[in-house]
């Protein structure tokens, strides 16, 4: 099976990642709190949070406060005052740890086997070796053991979030045919947006006192704003959101991922403008409309008809031994070989009784490697041997063809559209949860 899983677990494709963890430099509260020897003179770092029984300490931070400074300069994105970001990005960390632990009391792990495929997955994205990956992370300051605890933490993270999050989230037929409806009458309008947006949280049980200065902080944002500010300063400076330091960017949005409260905010918006306050239960929300645009045509839908041979490395058979066991089958193929009579006998797929052939599929069907494969051969040609996730691959494409978007399509791209658009909601109140059970203390101030 090469079957995409229903979700995208990770969104780990840049070199560096945006934030990041600090648990993989987190050491235990007593033994941060350990006095030195009374004989010598000890610098101590000093703690500037505790989550549970973990805490954040000031190095923690400006390690990771560098970090973040670089890549904003690489990316050309505005800085906000050290004071500022150092803020900012306590509380993301604070945040991550958090669900660390979370993820680690409910037994949530990452195997080794699992970490390495990521890595080299991230590595293969950006086009690199790992030997030229590792430079890259060196060059720009980050030890790759440090790297690689931080992506074992991002694949937990992401693991917790379908577990407690997204399993529990319902989509009713009824609410799929509405769906299906209004996006069949918005076919031809606009109906994409490229926004940015400024969060405000206000946590949960809330005096009536504390939602009032969280009011006046979003006002105060959306003054300065009004006089000529900056978004991305704003976002930086303001925004309680994950996104604040990419200045607040959603990215392009269709209106089935944005929330009522959004979408009929910004349908009344033109390109540049920026919404007045907004309250919603999580808080108090800005957003700007940078573009918007129609949908991508809804009507027909790519396909290919594609089959392929699968090897899986096992005791017995090496990963090496499975690439050079299909690249012989391969130069049978191209000799004359018949494909599905070799798949039959070879392939370790369920689909091996049907020659290794996946009838036809779509864009988003099967993993990213198979996929990137499969749109870059002509049609008859035998790939390379590939690896994914499930093992070692020889991939054939017969045909292709554009289809009409069947009505069982249309359903199931509106069910998924529903179900991230209810996760990402049900996330941020989590998460606020969460965190109201947890034993949190921000020191930053004490000096």
């Amino acid at each position: 099976m090469i079957f995409a899983p229903p979700r995208i677990c990770l969104a780990l494709l840049a070199l560096l990642g945006a934030v990041g963890f600090a648990a993989a430099a987190q050491g235990r509260l007593e033994t941060k709190l350990a006095a030195p020897p009374a004989s010598r003179v000890v610098a101590v770092d000093r703690i500037v949070a505790v989550v549970n029984d973990e805490v954040i300490t000031q190095n923690d931070l400006a390690e990771r406060v560098n970090l973040v400074v670089r890549q904003l300069q690489r990316g050309g994105g505005e800085i906000p005052s050290s004071e500022l970001l150092s803020r900012q990005i306590l509380e993301r960390m604070i945040n991550d740890l958090l669900q660390v632990q979370l993820a680690k009391e409910n037994g949530i792990k990452v195997d080794d086997n699992t970490l390495d495929r990521t890595i080299e997955r991230i590595a293969a994205e950006n086009n690199l070796s790992m030997t030229d990956f590792r430079a890259a992370l060196d060059k720009d300051g980050v030890r790759f053991p440090r790297f690689r605890e931080d992506i074992r933490n991002e694949i937990l993270l992401s693991r917790l979030r379908e577990r407690e999050v997204e399993n529990g989230i319902v989509v009713t037929d009824a609410e799929v045919e509405t769906e299906v409806a209004r996006e069949t009458r918005e076919a031809s309008s606009e109906s994409e947006y490229r926004l940015s947006h400024v969060l405000v949280q206000v946590p949960p049980q809330a005096s009536p006192e504390q939602i009032e200065q969280r009011r006046r902080r979003a006002v105060l944002a959306l003054s300065e704003l009004r006089k000529g500010a900056n978004f991305a300063q704003i976002a930086a400076t303001y925004s309680d959101a994950p996104d604040a330091l990419q200045g607040g960017n959603l990215g392009w949005r269709s209106s089935a991922r944005l929330p009522a409260l959004f979408l009929e905010t910004i349908e009344k918006l033109q390109p540049g403008d920026v919404s007045d306050v907004l309250k919603s239960p999580n808080g108090f929300h800005i957003v700007k409309l940078l573009e918007k645009r129609g949908k991508a045509a809804a009507a027909g839908v790519q396909q290919t008809h594609v089959r392929h041979i699968l090897l899986r490395a096992r005791e017995g058979l090496s990963e090496g031994e499975a690439r050079d066991k299909l690249q012989r089958l391969r130069d049978r193929i191209a000799e004359g070989a018949d494909f599905a009579e070799l798949a039959r006998i070879n392939s370790e797929d369920a689909s091996a009784s049907k020659g290794g052939d996946l009838g036809w599929v779509a864009a988003g069907d099967t993993v990213p490697e198979f996929e990137r494969a499969m749109n870059a051969l002509k049609d008859k040609e035998v790939s390379a041997p590939i690896q994914t996730p499930f093992g070692w691959h020889l991939v054939q494409v017969l045909e292709r063809r554009s289809d009409e978007l069947s009505e069982d399509r249309k359903k199931l791209a509106a069910r998924q559209a529903i179900r991230a658009r209810k996760a990402d909601e049900a996330f941020q109140d989590w998460l606020r949860q969460s965190r109201d059970r947890a034993f949190v203390e921000n020191r930053y101030d004490e000096r």
